[in-house]
């Protein structure tokens, strides 16, 4: 169930009911009054046309011989719970005006009617979808600023605050959105960032990895499948697409799927419909999909490994994350955070980085991203009884130095202007004793700046 949305101008009115009079005179009252009508032929084409039109307000008929009034509430209920529902009937008792309020609805009005009454009710209605719509709108709007104060994935560099006003931006539509970036940068972690601030915050956030799992079992996790559809199934089970329905699904490596399941994956969003294995007819959801691959995508079509249409469906909105060593200015933050983590954890005050320690972090390349960074922290946590990290607990692929000096005593007879900077730097850093905060100082740049040049030169 996402969040409501109010039309714009007048409210808009979905009227059910099996008798084209009442239909046609119905919609003369409500455009005199001032609302947009709609009008739907029977129940079943009632909930076609709440599913397209996704209307203000609903009037049925109860009554009616392919699918009852209460069937098209219990839809709409599903599709909107906020949808205010009116239920028209000519057989009114206590027992189903009381199974209506039950199910839902707004209103239970017993036919023949007067005018001014439905008018009355759908006035109400309407205000009350419009407050609805209102306080949804406030909240998301709350929600949104505290996530943005204070629950955004941390970083300052500027590759990374790009990467979080794109996911801003996007959030509150329902999108598909494929994330790109090298393994350990943190696509799930923008994944939950933008279903946090989505209107289907309050609804599930599932997830999978499409590289974790056989094709067999894949497809039965994502779609579900029936009692008896294979060896060892021995009841139904619900897949992760309807278990998400309303929510955000997120489909992590999505690159690594075969051609069968992209068929598949490639019908859900077309049709918003999935079929369990073994069973002959399809689910509805209303699921936003999220995908993340390290892969590229585009190469993998050329190799006809991957389909280019579900690329297309899935490349709506793209969102790529840099590695690591593109954003060395969030180190000092990431690590900080980390630290104050696994205090939390473990009960006990945060431990900090010695400086040594820091510059080595700043230094090295960081193939493995965020992920491997938290490893490594956790790892000097362990191995640090006191308060302070020292670099030598950190692991050896960090601490380790390229044995060719900065400087060499067999200096090229024209040397290089990078081979002079390096020497220059080293120079400085030699009169700072080793500071490299002092030493950026003393060459009038940033230390990030500093800690990219003695990353390229080699000294990690």
């Amino acid at each position: 169930m996402t969040g409501p949305a109010l039309s714009e101008g007048a409210p808009r009115v979905l009227i059910v009911d099996d008798e084209s009079g009442i239909l046609d005179s119905l919609r003369i009252l409500l455009k005199t009054e001032g609302f947009q009508p709609f009008t739907a032929h029977g129940g079943r084409q009632g909930i076609e046309k709440i599913d397209d039109l996704r209307p203000d307000i609903v009037l049925t008929d109860v009554r009616m011989p392919d699918i009852t009034g209460v069937q098209v509430l219990s839809h709409a209920r599903q599709v909107d719970s906020d949808l205010p529902v009116i239920l028209m009937t000519a057989q009114a008792t206590l027992q189903s005006a009381m199974q209506a309020v039950n199910e839902g609805a707004f209103y239970y009005i017993q036919k023949p009617f007067r005018n001014d009454e439905l008018v009355a009710i759908l006035k109400r209605a309407a205000e009350h979808r419009k407050l609805r719509v209102e306080n949804h709108s406030l909240k998301q709007e709350i929600r949104r600023r505290d996530k943005s104060d204070s629950s955004r994935p941390i970083g300052r560099s500027k590759s990374w605050l790009e990467v979080l006003r794109l996911a801003e931006t996007v959030a509150p539509t329902d999108s598909t959105v494929l994330i790109t970036g090298e393994s350990g940068t943190g696509k799930e972690v923008i994944a939950r960032y933008i279903h946090d601030l989505s209107a289907r915050v309050d609804h599930s956030f599932r997830s999978i990895n499409c590289g974790a799992l056989p094709e067999s079992l894949l497809e039965s996790e994502l779609f579900g499948h029936v009692k008896g559809s294979f060896t060892g199934a021995v009841k139904d089970k619900m897949g992760l697409f309807a278990a998400a329905d309303n929510g955000t699904f997120f489909l992590d490596e999505i690159g690594e799927t075969t051609p069968s399941t992209q068929v598949k994956l490639l019908r859900v969003l077309q049709q918003r419909e999935v079929i369990p294995v073994g069973a002959t007819e399809s689910i509805n959801v209303n699921t936003r999909v999220l995908a993340a691959t390290n892969r590229d995508l585009e190469e993998e079509i050329k190799r006809g490994a991957f389909r280019a249409d579900l690329f297309y469906r899935l490349n709506v909105i793209a969102v790529h994350l840099p590695p690591l060593r593109q954003r060395t200015d969030d180190i000092p933050l990431l690590a900080e955070s980390f630290l104050h983590r696994s205090g939390l954890a473990r009960q006990e005050r945060a431990k900090v980085l010695s400086d040594d320690a820091l510059d080595a972090l700043m230094a090295y390349s960081w193939p493995g991203n965020v992920r491997e960074l938290e490893n490594a922290l956790e790892r000097a946590v362990i191995l640090s009884p006191g308060d302070t990290i020292k670099v030598d607990a950190l692991p050896e692929r960090v601490t380790a130095r390229r044995a060719e000096p900065l400087v060499s005593e067999r200096a090229p007879v024209t040397p290089t202007l990078e081979a002079i900077e390096r020497a220059y730097i080293q120079w400085v850093l030699q009169n700072e004793g080793g500071n490299k905060s002092r030493a950026a100082d003393m060459l009038g740049i940033d230390p990030s700046t500093l800690y990219r040049k003695l990353a390229r030169y080699g000294d990690v």
